[in-house]
């Protein structure tokens, strides 16, 4: 008998990741009273204040400073800010997970998370309003994936995302600082952030887009995506395949 392939065929990490997303919001709303849910809420956000002297008084106290980095990416303003980020999760998210396997993949995203985190932080220190949701370490998978996704275009071989992106050979940091596909989605990338100043894009979620967030993850995954690929030892620079 032939085999026939899964209709959903979701990595298990990437799917615990949307399950808990899923199941914090779902928790916070129902399961919790009004008070409550809005205690973690901020306990679990991340939010610059803490930094500045007011962890004391910020739901979560002094742990939260520590844990705010990832557990912020875990609680959503409201169910399209869910929906948003589970699906982007969902299409690079999956790529990756296949491409790195489930440990490296989960690092990578928590990493983006904590680098999205920071740079808010640098931008806003002593800020009291919260951030929150996973588009910092969705941000990161994005921009880990610009690395090798045009060079399975290139080749005509794209059913490799899908199939087995661990032998799709990986851009240099300069091949990729160079390509003109990857400046331009990078320039687009920015600018779209940069117009959620003026309220653009906001999806009809509640409160405002931390743009510095996804900035700092997207950045962090373009350049750091290397030190967790080591299923892929293949590269490319200057046109030539190295190992």
């Amino acid at each position: 008998m032939q085999s026939k392939e899964p209709i959903f065929n979701i990595p298990g990490a990437v799917l615990a990741l949307v399950l808990v997303f899923i199941a914090v919001h779902l928790g916070r709303l129902y399961a919790l009273s009004l008070e409550d849910g809005t205690w973690l809420l901020y306990a679990m956000a991340f939010i610059p204040a803490r930094y500045a002297g007011f962890a004391g008084e910020i739901p979560g106290g002094d742990l939260a400073s520590v844990t705010s980095f990832v557990s912020h990416m875990f609680v959503h303003a409201d169910a399209v800010h869910l929906a948003v980020n589970s699906a982007w999760l969902l299409a690079f998210g999956s790529v990756l997970n296949r491409r790195l396997g489930a440990v490296r993949f989960l690092s990578f995203a928590i990493c983006g998370a904590i680098a999205g985190a920071s740079a808010f932080l640098l931008a806003h220190p002593g800020l009291a309003a919260p951030v929150i949701g996973a588009s910092g370490a969705v941000a990161a998978l994005m921009g880990g994936v610009m690395r090798f996704i045009f060079n399975a275009i290139d080749n005509q071989q794209g059913y490799l995302l899908s199939e087995n992106p661990s032998v799709i050979p990986r851009m240099s940091v300069l091949q990729a600082l160079t390509d003109r596909r990857i400046v331009i989605a990078s320039l687009m990338f920015v600018g779209l952030n940069l117009l959620a100043i003026i309220g653009f894009g906001s999806m009809g979620t509640v409160g405002s887009i931390a743009w510095e967030a996804h900035l700092g993850g997207y950045f962090f995954g373009l350049f750091a995506f290397a030190l967790f690929d080591i299923a892929s030892q293949k590269i490319v620079r200057y046109g030539e395949d190295v190992q």
